[in-house]
């Protein structure tokens, strides 16, 4: 992951401890573990991919619809069963 933007901190004395000791169990830099603790609460960054929409339903239904939606339709039901 490039690095998008960067920020200082500045943080009391016995959190600095306390990052320093994890990042020392962990194998990894202090600044990784202060990384990854708002990446834990909030999640990974998302990003928006520009040509998800392409195609887009101006229907109102969805593709977790699908299943429902063949259904009402009567897909996969032969002839012989109707």
């Amino acid at each position: 992951m490039g690095v998008v933007s960067s920020i200082t901190i500045e943080v009391p004395e016995p959190l600095a401890s306390r990052l320093a000791v994890e990042a020392e169990a962990g194998g990894v830099s202090a600044a990784q573990v202060a990384l990854d603790a708002p990446t834990e609460r909030f999640g990974p960054a998302r990003r928006r991919l520009s040509f998800a929409s392409m195609g887009a339903s101006t229907s109102g239904r969805r593709a977790s619809d699908a299943e429902r939606i063949l259904s009402d339709e009567g897909f996969g039901t032969d002839s012989a069963d109707r």
